[in-house]
């Protein structure tokens, strides 16, 4: 990105163009309360886990709402780190994200928060299903998710294709995917993929949940060649590892993956797996860097949903402006 902005602005006394960021993912309108450990027990859900609901799952939305002290979020994870990375930016409208909901009230109050927080959303709206929806239990300083796709579920490809997506796409130099948007249409990631390495432009992905390289190795996989940043943190570490290198060494993982073939040469793989309040690790060209983590008083922690979206949102908006690896994680 610096090599790029510095032929651009050759010969001309200009700051450094900030690159603009979009994202492609799964909104979600996101119902969140403070739980006790019997509510996780009956809907069989685990502290710092996510999944997608089951037919089980099906009455936990409205009865959640009916039955606890609410608050509603304009969520999901890739629009999660794409509000982060805008706020982050300081520049309006500087990123871009993509993803389907319903045309409902839920729908609307979604689009207005993102738009709020100055994204410039390009949502593909339809009829079949409603505006996915999130319940975060959150017990102590730690939360379960489980998320009811509905209609995140229908985003297809041919919005992609269209004709403001591809000036969307065109206009942006950073790509950012949680994986979670591997459940939902590989054939928009590979078509990112391919896009991405034959522009030279960047793109970052999310390993997201323990789930995604335990149930969607294959799609994973299929996108993993063309991502020049992955992240994730320690348990989904664990899972990508034990299913692919038959190790669960964190740092071992780190590596490997980094070293995993590339469509593109222009650059190495750079993969970042954070611990919580452990070091957040970096590993690049055969090289691991660790990271510490600032401790904050345990009375200022409020709970830890969205962390890990919030970090990558900082990270994304450093790299836009041409940062160092360092600066990005701090």
């Amino acid at each position: 990105l610096q090599d790029e902005n510095r032929t651009r602005l050759q010969g001309k006394q200009q700051p450094f163009i900030m690159a603009r960021i979009i994202g492609f993912g799964n909104p979600l309108l996101d119902i969140s309360s403070v739980v006790e450990q019997s509510e996780l027990d009956k809907w069989g859900v685990k502290l710092n886990d996510a999944i997608l609901a089951e037919e089980k799952h099906a009455p936990l939305y409205a009865e959640f709402a009916a039955t606890h002290k609410v608050e509603y979020i304009a969520g999901g994870a890739t629009q999660n780190s794409i509000r982060v990375a805008q706020w982050m930016s300081g520049t309006p409208s500087q990123t871009a994200y993509v993803g389907c909901i319903g045309e409902d009230a839920f729908g609307e109050q979604l689009e207005k928060a993102a738009r709020g927080d100055g994204v410039d959303v390009k949502y593909m709206k339809q009829s079949k299903a409603p505006t996915g929806t999130c319940a975060v239990l959150v017990k102590g300083a730690e939360r379960a998710l489980c998320a009811n796709l509905a209609a995140a579920n229908c985003y297809d490809k041919s919005h992609f294709d269209s004709e403001p997506i591809q000036a969307a796409v065109d206009a942006a130099q950073v790509f950012y995917i949680a994986g979670f948007f591997l459940t939902v249409s590989p054939p928009t990631i590979m078509a990112i993929g391919e896009h991405v390495a034959a522009a030279n432009k960047t793109l970052c992905m999310n390993l997201s949940a323990p789930f995604i390289p335990q149930f969607f190795k294959d799609p994973l996989a299929a996108a993993i060649p063309y991502c020049d940043f992955v992240f994730g943190n320690e348990s989904e570490a664990e899972v990508f590892g034990n299913e692919n290198f038959g190790t669960a060494d964190i740092k071992t993982v780190a590596l490997k993956l980094a070293a995993l073939p590339k469509k593109s040469g222009a650059r190495p793989r750079v993969v970042v797996f954070t611990q919580g309040k452990d070091a957040t690790l970096v590993a690049c060209g055969g090289v691991i860097n660790e990271y510490p983590v600032p401790l904050l008083p345990k009375e200022q922690l409020v709970d830890t949903n969205g962390a890990g979206d919030a970090f990558v949102g900082g990270f994304l908006a450093k790299l836009a402006k041409g940062c160092d690896l360092a600066t990005c994680v701090n």
